[in-house]
């Protein structure tokens, strides 16, 4: 396995995205996943990940941009060797029962197989809403997975604040988790790696049986994002080691 950081992380510093990918690859991470571009030119981004040393291990996409033109969006990503494509958030409304979650594995799973002609593989980001109970066939998150057979990019922390075992959910997951997102959380409130509920060395040992290729570091509201992104490298490469 090996380290990445979600971009989303580092969203409120200062910086063009070239420039936020040299300051990643003064760290131990290995990879970025990629929270939209903005305004670079996605040669720009190429020079910038191969100056830092990084690759993309993925992007989050949202689902709108992705029905609407696949085949660009794919092609935008390929040319930073990136064909991992992941729809980060889809509301409440859409895990609100078993109805619901049905149409909405359907949903994905169509686009995932638009995805994969354009030469791509889509995945799916949880949050926590995902885990909500949708009557007597348990949660929508088991549920999304029994329907679909796309790869489900896990974020233990959400998992962790809804109430699973994350460790648990990537055993299930063995051969669909290629991204695991690796997030802190102390109650439902994201903190920084070790400050939390998550049991971080249980999720990492799974996440390796289940064949994860990158863990992801996320931060979705980090007080001081230098430093979160310091702490971050750190303690992924200590437990891909």
């Amino acid at each position: 396995m090996r380290p990445a950081i979600q971009l989303y992380t580092l969203r409120e510093l200062d910086d063009s995205l070239p420039d936020l990918l040299r300051r990643v690859g003064e760290t131990a991470f290995e990879g970025v996943e990629f929270a939209g571009l903005g305004d670079s030119d996605p040669d720009d981004i190429r020079d910038a990940l191969d100056d830092a040393g990084l690759d993309a291990a993925g992007a989050h996409v949202g689902i709108e941009e992705l029905e609407a033109d696949p085949e660009g969006v794919v092609e935008t990503y390929r040319e930073l060797d990136c064909d991992r494509l992941v729809v980060p958030y889809l509301d409440d409304a859409e895990f609100a029962s078993e109805t619901a979650v049905t149409d909405t594995a359907r949903r994905l799973q169509t686009l995932a197989g638009r995805v994969d002609e354009a030469g791509a593989s889509l995945g799916y980001h949880n949050h926590d809403h995902e885990f909500t109970d949708v009557g007597d066939d348990g949660n929508a998150f088991d549920l999304l997975a029994d329907e679909t057979d796309f790869d489900l990019e896990l974020d233990v922390g959400w998992a962790t604040a809804a109430g699973r075992d994350p460790a648990e959910l990537l055993r299930g997951l063995r051969g669909r988790a290629p991204l695991v997102h690796v997030k802190d959380v102390a109650d439902t409130t994201p903190v920084e790696l070790g400050e939390g509920d998550l049991d971080i060395d249980a999720c990492v040992a799974a996440a390796r049986d289940a064949g994860t290729e990158w863990l992801i570091y996320e931060h979705d509201e980090p007080t001081d994002p230098e430093a979160s992104l310091a702490h971050g490298a750190e303690r992924l490469a200590e437990l891909v080691e």
